[in-house]
């Protein structure tokens, strides 16, 4: 978090995303002493993540959420706040926050241990959420733990039903098996499609949900139930997309990996500002071509490589990205058929 909002001009139409903000604490063994252990607490959450990388590069981001009134909630709307995240959506909480512990593995990958019982995240009422705001907005995205902790997840989808009249609808499930069984996962899969016009896994999200055996199988199911986009990032192996089952693969730049943390977060923020430039969001993505697309993705994988640079969730603002999106369009696809 190293540059002001103030410097971020801001493009294209309105994104508001819904869901949750984590404390991510993370073993400081430089600071612990003995008999005890030292965490550096870092403010994240993926729908947090996303709206933060959203108004780095520049689109209008709006956050609905519940912050909790706890030390990590002001560190939260500090976060937000600073970032340019327009935060008029937001509930203040009287219950806790999310915590979550994380270890990282050899390639930077994050394992999470929650503390999320009764936390603020998950106890929208239909009041809150009927009232929230969508003036303005082109689009909206969900998704993790959001999505799946009652009392607040059927509640959430409600909100997508009434949303996806006027706004483009994205949905990343962001499999968290720590904290809830992959089933719940699985079996909401059938109606998050019907709702959404862009569904976005992993490929640990994909492996955690089971019995698709591989990307075809998730695809053609999303797009069944009526999600046109589909897509499966792979990492350092960039990202591999379905539009109306016309697939696309695009590489991911190389990079000096610090860690991967919010790294799937910004790809989706990219992929919207990219859509959002050219004019794309606001409905089921009737306009999208594969030429566009192949573009758009590009740009994401970008903004997840540099964010992969940096320790913890920290996406890059727009001054970091060599070419503004909107410069891109009219270029040849970047991507390969697949």
């Amino acid at each position: 978090m190293t540059s002001p909002a103030e410097g971020t001009r801001t493009t294209g139409p309105a994104v508001a995303v819904v869901g949750e903000c984590v404390a991510d604490a993370f073993t400081d063994s430089g600071a612990s002493r003995r008999g005890e252990l030292a965490l550096r607490v870092i403010p994240g959450g993926g729908p947090a993540n996303a709206a933060v990388a959203l108004a780095r590069l520049g689109t209008p981001a709006r956050y609905l959420g519940r912050i909790s009134a706890d030390p990590f909630g002001r560190l939260f709307h500090e976060r937000l706040t600073a970032s340019g995240v327009d935060l008029s959506g937001v509930v203040r909480a009287a219950e806790p926050s999310t915590l979550a512990v994380a270890t990282l593995d050899a390639e930077g990958r994050a394992e999470y241990s929650f503390h999320a019982e009764g936390a603020a995240d998950w106890q929208w009422t239909e009041e809150e959420l009927a009232t929230r705001d969508l003036g303005g907005v082109a689009a909206v995205h969900t998704g993790s733990l959001a999505l799946v902790m009652a009392p607040g997840a059927a509640r959430i989808e409600e909100f997508l039903t009434g949303a996806r009249v006027a706004a483009t609808i994205s949905i990343d499930p962001n499999v968290r098996p720590g904290l809830v069984d992959p089933a719940v996962y699985r079996a909401r899969l059938p109606r998050w499609a019907a709702l959404a016009d862009i569904v976005k896994v992993s490929e640990e999200d994909l492996a955690h949900l089971g019995d698709f055996g591989d990307f075809d199988g998730f695809r053609e199911e999303c797009h069944a139930a009526g999600a046109r986009l589909v897509l499966l990032t792979r990492g350092a192996d960039g990202v591999t997309a379905s539009l109306d089952g016309v697939r696309l693969a695009v590489p991911a730049p190389a990079v000096d990996v610090a860690d991967t943390v919010g790294a799937g977060d910004a790809f989706t923020a990219g992929l919207l500002h990219s859509l959002g430039v050219r004019g794309l969001l606001g409905g089921r993505l009737t306009g999208l071509t594969a030429g566009d697309l192949s573009e758009a993705l590009a740009f994401a994988v970008r903004v997840a490589a540099l964010t992969c640079e940096v320790a913890g969730a920290d996406p890059p603002w727009r001054h970091r990205l060599t070419a503004p999106d909107e410069e891109t369009a009219g270029r040849p696809p970047r991507g390969r058929s697949a």
